[in-house]
């Protein structure tokens, strides 16, 4: 059975084109409503009739030539319904209806800035408002402060400082003080003097032997740091050492001090922070002596360096903690790099400070005198800290530690850069420590060590300050190395000189040198005999 598709009833128009006038009459059939004609039924979208041809249009609606399509703006009047008074509330909405566009504004294409301003500075108008302003003078403050940094830094053999505000003077001034003499340091930098090879005095103390296996050491094959609780180390003052006090009574030399305190008038240039040493005539002798519980007992960190540490005292990243962090990692690591199997080289006299059968770490002093002019001697003790065998030949080495604490401070993370930029690290750390490094290899050169090992150590995670781990050691001889770091053996001993002239014009007391802590410059003040009295013994000089 073939069912029908029953089209309906199509009407005709006699008349011309589109439905009749003529409305259907309805039927029970037509589910049409009556008299309502089409209404839009979106509001994004203009919909209405599909075109009334039957409207009034304005001009610039008429026919293209060749049989073309209505111009734009007649096709827009013909899909336009919203003067259509046949839903009079739909156009009351349509007044207060926006279509808002949800696409992104279009990327502005680059332009240089030049052309930018040449073609748009007539058509912009000039942003003179208190933002920009602000930002200005920001802008020539920030200027100003480098060029004052930088002249700073020209003046002091391009030192790099930070701004002093927050250091403090090692030692507190008293008031009864009086200030003999200010020396600049730019004055130092000019000096020079030649000084004639040195002569060994007394060796004394033992060493151990180097472990070599401590050379190959890399990040990814780091060992632990280890403490030495058991084995004493000794910070002994110049007077208060036997063997000095000795040759100073046999009238071996005029001028008497320690390498350490030598390294730090030596390196005076480059200092930041504050340091002092006390200097005692006697007679026509000159005792260069350091306070108990001294800053020269301790190790600077990120000294030089140009990024500020914390002031606060007991974080564990201020100055003071990474000083007292960097003594005892240097303590440890120079007996951790030797062999602890009983072998030992002994010298002429025992160790003069360590009592009977007390287990003392490795190390010999060598008393070396020098000769600065015919009526001047003089005679300081040097320390080494281990031994190597090469070719039978003996040959000394100076031990020291560079620690890392936080890579965010120093820019470089050891653990990547130390295998692949060993130079950069070194870098890094010269700029970071210019002055530890400069007293290190004045140190060894005082000494006539033949090698000086750098270790590099680094805590095991940034915010434990206990544990540590050797990530490399390096070998360098210390004339190589002072060359590297523009370190001068005649402006070294330059200083010296004109230091022990001068105290040399004083007359016989007690004087304090202070080096200022915010300014490039070192003073010379005259103290009581009794200042600092609980640091010294009472045993007289000779």
């Amino acid at each position: 059975m073939v069912i029908g598709f029953e089209v309906g009833a199509v009407p005709f128009n006699p008349d011309g084109w589109g439905p009749p006038d003529a409305t259907v009459t309805p039927t029970t059939t037509s589910t049409l409503p009556l008299n309502v004609p089409y209404a839009p039924f979106s509001r994004s979208e203009k919909l209405g009739r599909i075109a009334d041809f039957t409207r009034n249009l304005n001009q610039g609606s008429g026919q293209g030539g060749g049989g073309g399509g209505r111009k734009s703006a007649a096709s827009d009047s013909v899909f336009d319904f919203t003067a259509d008074d046949s839903f009079p509330s739909a156009a009351d909405n349509d007044s207060t209806f926006r279509l808002v566009d949800g696409k992104p504004p279009p990327r502005q294409k680059f332009v240089p800035k030049w052309r930018y301003n040449q073609h748009h500075r007539s058509q912009l108008p000039q942003r003179r408002d208190e933002e920009v302003e602000a930002k200005k003078r920001e802008a020539e403050k920030e200027r100003a402060r480098r060029d004052r940094l930088y002249f700073l830094n020209r003046s002091n053999q391009n030192q790099q400082r930070r701004e002093a505000a927050v250091f403090k003077s090692s030692v507190e001034i008293q008031p009864e003080w009086n200030m003999l003499d200010q020396i600049p340091f730019s004055t130092f930098t000019k000096l020079s003097f030649s000084v004639p090879e040195p002569e060994d005095m007394i060796l004394c103390g033992g060493l151990e032997f180097y472990d070599k296996s401590f050379d190959r050491i890399t990040p990814k094959a780091e060992r632990r740091l280890e403490r030495f609780k058991n084995r004493n180390f000794f910070k002994v003052t110049t007077t208060d050492d036997p063997v000095i006090r000795r040759l100073a009574s046999e009238d071996k030399a005029t001028v008497f001090a320690t390498d350490n305190i030598l390294a730090t008038l030596m390196c005076a240039t480059r200092s930041v922070y504050s340091w002092d040493m006390v200097v005692q005539r006697v007679g026509n002798k000159l005792f260069f002596d350091k306070r108990d519980g001294s800053q020269l007992d301790l190790l600077s960190v990120h000294e030089t360096s140009q990024e500020p540490l914390p002031e606060a005292k007991d974080d564990i990243n201020s100055a003071y903690s990474l000083s007292v962090e960097a003594a005892y990692i240097n303590q440890n690591f120079s007996q951790q790099v030797l062999f602890r199997d009983g072998n030992k080289v002994s010298f002429d006299e025992p160790n003069p400070f360590a009592n009977e059968g007390e287990e003392v770490a490795s190390v010999a002093y060598r008393y070396r005198r020098w000769k600065l002019d015919d009526d001047t001697c003089l005679v300081a003790r040097c320390e080494v800290q281990s031994v190597v065998e090469v070719n039978k030949q003996r040959s000394f080495l100076t031990l020291n530690a560079l620690n890392e604490f936080d890579p965010k401070y120093s820019g470089v993370d050891w653990r990547q850069k130390l295998e692949t930029q060993r130079g950069a690290v070194l870098a890094t750390e010269l700029k970071n420590n210019a002055n530890k490094l400069a007293k290190w290899t004045a140190q060894a050169l005082l000494a006539n060590a033949d090698m000086m090992k750098l270790g590099y150590v680094s805590r095991v995670h940034p915010r434990d300050h206990f544990n540590h781990v050797i990530l490399a050691v390096v070998g360098y001889k210390p004339r190589d190395f002072a060359s590297q770091i523009n370190l001068n053996t005649s402006n070294m001993w330059g200083i010296v000189k004109s230091i022990v002239d001068l105290c040399m014009k004083l007359n016989e007391g007690k004087y304090v040198l202070v080096k200022d802590p915010s300014k490039p410059q070192v003073r010379i003040y005259e103290v009581p005999a009794d200042a600092f009295e609980n640091d010294y013994v009472e045993e007289p000089l000779p």
